[in-house]
């Protein structure tokens, strides 16, 4: 689902901003654009990450503002002159030339300021404001995918209710049908009564719904179970349309019957606007 939260935080006039954007992903996908100087963080709170998602592409930005006063006493003076003085020679005859922004990078600071200023806790307090704000907006949409898939399943069932009120009609007539054309064949080709009637059966048999119809009710039970349910919905869903579409394309194939044949078509289609909404839920 997509979503975007935001969390900031400071101490001590540092400064840390985060900002988490997710789009709509069939999986977990997690991508960190932060400074170098802020990698040890990564793996824990991609694990913090995944403890509370399980599908969608999730980008984390983090920023953070060091307080301006005492700057030059927090660079790590002695690596710049050693920086200067090795790129000096290999500059040779060009003249080698330096900006004092060169040595505001991370690299440049003293290390034991990459741990100061309650740098830690202040990420992780400004996470769990994005986090808090992402879940708030995703719970949002979650809410209209959800209206959505409610919405194209409800008009799955009008279609559906159609085709279950038309089983026996079809089966009658299906039966006449046989009966009418293996009495033709019986007076052609003198067929036994005994392998006449289990010629008729053994047809019915093959062209009947019931059983296709029955597992969809099943199937529809648990489909509601899970849309009204809490956790993880998205797969469980996913799963449940595959079996929809299986019981409803047997149906298609069995049913001559033109009115069942439409309403299998419309059922196919709702199927399909479900599975697009099922991709994008939680």
């Amino acid at each position: 689902m997509t979503g975007f939260g935001r969390g900031q935080a400071s101490e001590g006039g540092l400064q840390v901003g985060i900002e988490i954007k997710s789009v709509n992903h069939r999986f977990m996908d997690t991508r960190f654009k932060i400074p170098s100087d802020l990698l040890e963080f990564e793996l824990p709170l991609k694990k913090r990450l995944s403890g509370l998602f399980k599908r969608g592409t999730f980008d984390i930005f983090i920023s953070t503002k060091h307080p301006a006063e005492n700057l030059v006493d927090k660079l790590d003076k002695e690596k710049i002159k050693k920086y200067i003085q090795e790129i000096l020679p290999l500059a040779g005859k060009v003249p080698a030339q330096f900006s004092p922004t060169d040595f505001l990078r991370p690299e440049f600071y003293l290390e034991k300021n990459l741990k100061d200023n309650n740098l830690a806790k202040l990420i992780e307090k400004s996470f769990d404001e994005a986090l808090e704000k992402l879940s708030q907006t995703r719970l949002a949409e979650g809410g209209r995918l959800t209206q959505a898939v409610k919405k194209h399943l409800a008009s799955f069932k009008e279609h559906f209710v159609k085709v279950e009120a038309l089983a026996e009609t079809y089966r009658e007539e299906v039966e006449a049908r046989l009966k009418k054309r293996l009495g033709e064949l019986k007076k052609e080709y003198g067929l036994e009564e005994t392998r006449f009637y289990q010629e008729v059966v053994y047809y019915l048999e093959k062209l009947d719904i019931h059983e296709e119809i029955d597992r969809i009710n099943s199937h529809l039970f648990e489909l509601n179970s899970v849309i009204e349910g809490d956790g993880e919905v998205g797969r469980k869903i996913e799963f449940l349309l595959q079996e929809l579409n299986r019981e409803t394309n047997t149906i298609g194939s069995k049913a001559g019957l033109k009115e069942i044949s439409e309403s299998v078509v419309s059922m196919k289609v709702h199927i399909e606007k479900i599975r697009e909404q099922a991709l994008n839920l939680e």
